[in-house]
Protein backbone atom coordinates (compact mmCIF):
# COMPACT_ATOMS: atom_id res chain seq x y z
CA UNK A 1 0.00 0.00 0.00
CA UNK A 2 1.49 3.38 -0.97
CA UNK A 3 1.79 6.52 1.14
CA UNK A 4 -1.10 8.26 -0.58
CA UNK A 5 -3.45 5.36 0.13
CA UNK A 6 -2.31 5.23 3.75
CA UNK A 7 -3.06 8.92 4.21
CA UNK A 8 -6.46 8.59 2.54
CA UNK A 9 -7.41 5.72 4.81
CA UNK A 10 -6.23 7.67 7.85
CA UNK A 11 -8.40 10.64 6.91
CA UNK A 12 -11.40 8.38 6.38
CA UNK A 13 -10.88 6.80 9.81
CA UNK A 14 -10.61 10.20 11.48
CA UNK A 15 -13.70 11.68 9.87
CA UNK A 16 -16.05 8.72 9.39
CA UNK A 17 -18.02 9.09 12.63
CA UNK A 18 -17.60 12.85 12.88
CA UNK A 19 -19.17 13.22 9.45
CA UNK A 20 -22.04 10.80 10.05
CA UNK A 21 -23.05 12.30 13.39
CA UNK A 22 -22.60 15.92 12.32
CA UNK A 23 -19.78 16.55 14.79
CA UNK A 24 -17.27 18.00 12.35
CA UNK A 25 -18.96 21.27 11.38
CA UNK A 26 -20.59 21.68 14.78
CA UNK A 27 -17.20 21.77 16.53
CA UNK A 28 -14.90 23.34 13.92
CA UNK A 29 -16.74 26.66 13.93
CA UNK A 30 -15.27 27.39 17.37
CA UNK A 31 -11.61 27.19 16.39
CA UNK A 32 -11.21 27.32 12.59
CA UNK A 33 -11.40 31.07 12.98
CA UNK A 34 -9.70 32.10 9.75
CA UNK A 35 -12.16 30.48 7.36
CA UNK A 36 -14.59 33.34 6.88
CA UNK A 37 -11.93 36.08 6.54
CA UNK A 38 -10.29 33.89 3.87
CA UNK A 39 -13.57 33.54 1.94
CA UNK A 40 -14.28 37.25 2.19
CA UNK A 41 -10.94 38.00 0.57
CA UNK A 42 -11.22 35.62 -2.39
CA UNK A 43 -13.04 38.03 -4.73
CA UNK A 44 -12.72 35.92 -7.91
CA UNK A 45 -13.33 37.73 -11.20
CA UNK A 46 -16.77 37.31 -12.83
CA UNK A 47 -16.81 34.04 -14.74
CA UNK A 48 -13.69 32.88 -12.91
CA UNK A 49 -13.00 29.41 -11.57
CA UNK A 50 -12.02 28.65 -7.98
CA UNK A 51 -10.49 25.47 -6.52
CA UNK A 52 -10.58 24.41 -2.89
CA UNK A 53 -7.90 21.92 -1.87
CA UNK A 54 -9.11 19.81 1.04
CA UNK A 55 -12.77 20.77 0.71
CA UNK A 56 -13.94 18.64 3.66
CA UNK A 57 -17.69 18.72 4.24
CA UNK A 58 -18.24 21.38 1.58
CA UNK A 59 -19.00 24.12 4.09
CA UNK A 60 -16.56 26.57 2.51
CA UNK A 61 -17.58 25.78 -1.06
CA UNK A 62 -21.26 26.37 -0.33
CA UNK A 63 -20.54 29.67 1.40
CA UNK A 64 -18.13 30.82 -1.32
CA UNK A 65 -20.54 29.90 -4.11
CA UNK A 66 -23.21 32.02 -2.42
CA UNK A 67 -20.80 34.92 -1.89
CA UNK A 68 -19.64 34.86 -5.52
CA UNK A 69 -22.57 33.76 -7.72
CA UNK A 70 -20.75 34.62 -10.94
CA UNK A 71 -17.89 32.17 -10.29
CA UNK A 72 -17.54 28.40 -10.74
CA UNK A 73 -16.04 26.13 -8.08
CA UNK A 74 -14.14 22.84 -7.91
CA UNK A 75 -13.23 20.95 -4.76
CA UNK A 76 -10.94 18.03 -4.04
CA UNK A 77 -10.37 15.95 -0.94
CA UNK A 78 -8.44 12.78 -0.23
CA UNK A 79 -11.20 11.47 2.06
CA UNK A 80 -14.25 9.83 0.52
CA UNK A 81 -16.08 10.34 3.80
CA UNK A 82 -15.62 14.09 3.49
CA UNK A 83 -16.63 14.11 -0.18
CA UNK A 84 -19.85 12.25 0.61
CA UNK A 85 -20.75 14.96 3.11
CA UNK A 86 -19.70 17.73 0.72
CA UNK A 87 -21.78 16.39 -2.15
CA UNK A 88 -24.84 16.21 0.09
CA UNK A 89 -24.28 19.80 1.25
CA UNK A 90 -23.93 21.07 -2.30
CA UNK A 91 -27.08 19.29 -3.45
CA UNK A 92 -29.04 20.57 -0.46
CA UNK A 93 -27.91 24.11 -1.35
CA UNK A 94 -28.91 23.59 -4.99
CA UNK A 95 -25.41 24.41 -6.25
CA UNK A 96 -24.69 21.32 -8.36
CA UNK A 97 -24.52 23.41 -11.53
CA UNK A 98 -21.61 25.53 -10.23
CA UNK A 99 -19.73 23.26 -7.81
CA UNK A 100 -17.97 20.04 -8.84
CA UNK A 101 -16.09 17.62 -6.60
CA UNK A 102 -13.50 14.89 -7.08
CA UNK A 103 -11.45 12.61 -4.88
CA UNK A 104 -7.76 13.37 -5.31
CA UNK A 105 -4.45 13.70 -3.51
CA UNK A 106 -3.52 17.40 -3.59
CA UNK A 107 0.16 16.48 -3.94
CA UNK A 108 -0.46 14.65 -7.20
CA UNK A 109 -3.55 15.45 -9.24
CA UNK A 110 -4.40 16.71 -12.71
CA UNK A 111 -7.21 19.32 -12.79
CA UNK A 112 -7.52 18.91 -16.54
CA UNK A 113 -8.43 15.24 -16.28
CA UNK A 114 -10.70 15.75 -13.25
CA UNK A 115 -12.47 18.98 -14.18
CA UNK A 116 -11.33 19.95 -17.67
CA UNK A 117 -9.57 22.93 -16.08
CA UNK A 118 -5.99 23.96 -16.90
CA UNK A 119 -5.63 26.82 -14.42
CA UNK A 120 -7.55 28.68 -11.74
CA UNK A 121 -8.20 32.31 -10.89
CA UNK A 122 -8.27 31.47 -7.19
CA UNK A 123 -7.16 28.46 -5.17
CA UNK A 124 -7.72 28.24 -1.44
CA UNK A 125 -6.68 25.87 1.32
CA UNK A 126 -8.52 26.19 4.61
CA UNK A 127 -6.91 24.43 7.59
CA UNK A 128 -5.58 21.62 5.41
CA UNK A 129 -1.93 22.65 5.04
CA UNK A 130 -1.43 21.51 8.63
CA UNK A 131 -2.78 18.06 7.74
CA UNK A 132 -1.02 17.42 4.43
CA UNK A 133 2.34 15.63 4.80
CA UNK A 134 3.64 17.06 1.48
CA UNK A 135 2.29 20.54 2.17
CA UNK A 136 5.14 22.44 0.51
CA UNK A 137 4.75 20.42 -2.67
CA UNK A 138 1.01 21.11 -2.62
CA UNK A 139 1.58 24.85 -2.27
CA UNK A 140 4.10 24.85 -5.11
CA UNK A 141 1.68 22.99 -7.39
CA UNK A 142 -1.14 25.35 -6.41
CA UNK A 143 0.83 28.48 -7.33
CA UNK A 144 1.95 26.86 -10.58
CA UNK A 145 -1.71 26.10 -11.35
CA UNK A 146 -2.86 29.71 -11.05
CA UNK A 147 -3.72 31.83 -14.06
CA UNK A 148 -1.70 35.07 -14.50
CA UNK A 149 -2.74 37.39 -11.70
CA UNK A 150 -4.37 34.48 -9.87
CA UNK A 151 -4.17 34.07 -6.11
CA UNK A 152 -3.57 31.28 -3.61
CA UNK A 153 -5.29 31.91 -0.27
CA UNK A 154 -4.41 29.91 2.85
CA UNK A 155 -5.90 29.94 6.34
CA UNK A 156 -4.39 27.75 9.03
CA UNK A 157 -3.16 27.60 12.59
CA UNK A 158 -0.40 30.06 13.48
CA UNK A 159 2.49 29.87 15.91
CA UNK A 160 0.35 31.16 18.85
CA UNK A 161 3.39 32.91 20.28
CA UNK A 162 1.34 35.80 21.66
CA UNK A 163 -1.01 33.50 23.54
CA UNK A 164 -0.42 32.18 27.08
CA UNK A 165 2.08 29.34 27.14
CA UNK A 166 -0.35 26.96 28.87
CA UNK A 167 -2.96 27.63 26.19
CA UNK A 168 -0.53 27.01 23.33
CA UNK A 169 0.64 23.79 24.96
CA UNK A 170 -2.92 22.55 25.40
CA UNK A 171 -3.83 23.39 21.79
CA UNK A 172 -0.68 21.73 20.42
CA UNK A 173 -1.52 18.56 22.35
CA UNK A 174 -5.11 18.55 21.15
CA UNK A 175 -4.09 19.17 17.53
CA UNK A 176 -1.57 16.34 17.74
CA UNK A 177 -4.33 13.94 18.72
CA UNK A 178 -6.05 14.87 15.44
CA UNK A 179 -2.91 14.57 13.28
CA UNK A 180 -2.67 18.35 12.82
CA UNK A 181 0.76 20.01 12.69
CA UNK A 182 0.85 23.83 12.47
CA UNK A 183 3.48 24.90 9.92
CA UNK A 184 5.81 27.35 11.61
CA UNK A 185 7.56 27.98 8.26
CA UNK A 186 4.35 28.88 6.41
CA UNK A 187 5.14 32.58 5.98
CA UNK A 188 8.73 31.88 4.92
CA UNK A 189 7.71 29.22 2.39
CA UNK A 190 5.00 31.52 1.02
CA UNK A 191 7.50 34.35 0.50
CA UNK A 192 9.89 32.02 -1.32
CA UNK A 193 7.11 30.75 -3.59
CA UNK A 194 5.96 34.26 -4.43
CA UNK A 195 9.53 35.26 -5.32
CA UNK A 196 10.02 32.15 -7.46
CA UNK A 197 6.93 32.99 -9.50
CA UNK A 198 7.60 36.71 -9.67
CA UNK A 199 4.56 37.42 -7.53
CA UNK A 200 3.72 39.03 -4.22
CA UNK A 201 2.70 37.74 -0.82
CA UNK A 202 0.53 39.15 1.94
CA UNK A 203 0.29 37.70 5.44
CA UNK A 204 -1.95 38.33 8.44
CA UNK A 205 -1.84 37.17 12.05
CA UNK A 206 -5.27 36.90 13.66
CA UNK A 207 -6.31 36.24 17.25
CA UNK A 208 -2.83 36.83 18.71
CA UNK A 209 -1.26 34.36 16.31
CA UNK A 210 -3.83 31.60 16.72
CA UNK A 211 -4.75 31.92 13.03
CA UNK A 212 -2.59 32.83 10.05
CA UNK A 213 -3.75 34.01 6.63
CA UNK A 214 -1.58 34.01 3.50
CA UNK A 215 -2.28 35.35 0.02
CA UNK A 216 0.17 34.64 -2.80
CA UNK A 217 -0.55 36.54 -5.99
CA UNK A 218 1.01 35.20 -9.17
CA UNK A 219 2.57 37.71 -11.57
Amino acid sequence: MNTVSDHALLMDRIYRWQRRFGIYDATRKYYLLGRDPLLSGLAPPPGGCVLEIGCGTGRNLVKAARLYPQARFNGIDISQEMLTAAQAAIETAGLQDRVRLARADAANFDPQSLFGQNEYDRIFISYAVSMIPQWQRVMEAAVAGLSPGGELHIADFGDMQRLPRWFKSAVDTWLGWHHVTPRAELFEVSSELAATHGGTVGVQCLHRGFSWLVTIRKA
